[in-house]
């Protein structure tokens, strides 16, 4: 998670942020449909779009494109069937990784994530090989120039679960029931919130010191990510900053 995280910050350093904002503001308006279409579209009664809703609005989504999603998720405009899927694999250096997708072509995009991975040194695996080792979590990142004290008080006081350090950051964990209620309570306290969202974060942490790797590892990450099917990215490396910066 940590490794991801880094990856992510350093990706926008290296001026890739509008094209990120305009692929995310897709896929979250996908996400947004569909859980639009499996349980309403009243946020108070449906807990999957209030999330989602709330997401596509901590990544400054207009709320125009917010209605048109859940419009079309509830049938008042033409929207795609689009069905949930997760596969499993492994990167180079035993890295493992579980991605999530909505798709209305399973055959494409099943050939899109394996020759994402075969063509970095990578293998589809079977499923379950990888994802009992993943769990749901609320992860919010925190400035690290925060004081400890502070981070912790309006993390715990919102029913955060524990802070840790995490490179130049604190990690506030949460259930992913309360991980916007945390964010509003570190930010009332007048902290800068890096991120927040409900992710899967794995029970074992691979460090990966092979440069070679670590460039295979982020070559599958970034195509996978590019790809519009694709919603989420799950994966246990961790890379030190510096490698990132010279193998991204």
């Amino acid at each position: 998670m940590s490794g991801h995280s880094k990856w992510a910050t350093i990706k926008h350093k290296k001026g890739a942020a509008d094209k990120a904002r305009g692929k995310l503001f897709a896929k979250l308006a996908r996400q947004i449909e569909v859980a639009a279409r499996q349980g309403g579209g009243d946020i108070e009664s449906n807990a999957s779009l209030r999330t989602m809703v709330l997401k596509a609005k901590a990544a400054q989504m207009t709320k125009d494109a917010i209605d048109r999603a859940v419009k079309r998720g509830i049938g008042e405009n033409d929207g795609a069937n689009y069905e949930s899927i997760t596969y499993e694999g492994y990167a180079p250096g035993g890295v493992a990784m579980l991605i999530d997708v909505l798709t209305d072509n399973r055959n494409r995009t099943a050939s899109d994530v394996r020759s994402a991975f075969t063509k970095f040194g990578g293998a589809m695996a079977e499923p379950g090989a990888v994802g009992w080792q993943f769990s749901r979590r609320g992860v919010i990142l925190v400035d690290g120039a925060a004081d400890e004290d502070t981070v912790m008080t309006a993390a715990l006081e919102a029913g955060a679960e524990d802070v840790e350090r995490d490179g130049g950051s604190w990690k506030v964990l949460a259930d992913p029931s309360c991980v916007w209620d945390v964010k509003d309570s570190l930010e009332t306290a007048g902290l800068a919130v890096q991120s927040a969202e409900s992710t899967m974060v794995s029970s074992t942490v691979i460090e990966v010191t092979d440069r070679e790797d670590a460039r295979q590892i982020l070559r599958i990450m970034d195509t996978l990510e590019d790809n519009d099917d694709v919603q989420d990215v799950y994966a246990n490396f961790d890379i030190a900053e510096s490698i990132m910066e010279e193998v991204s």
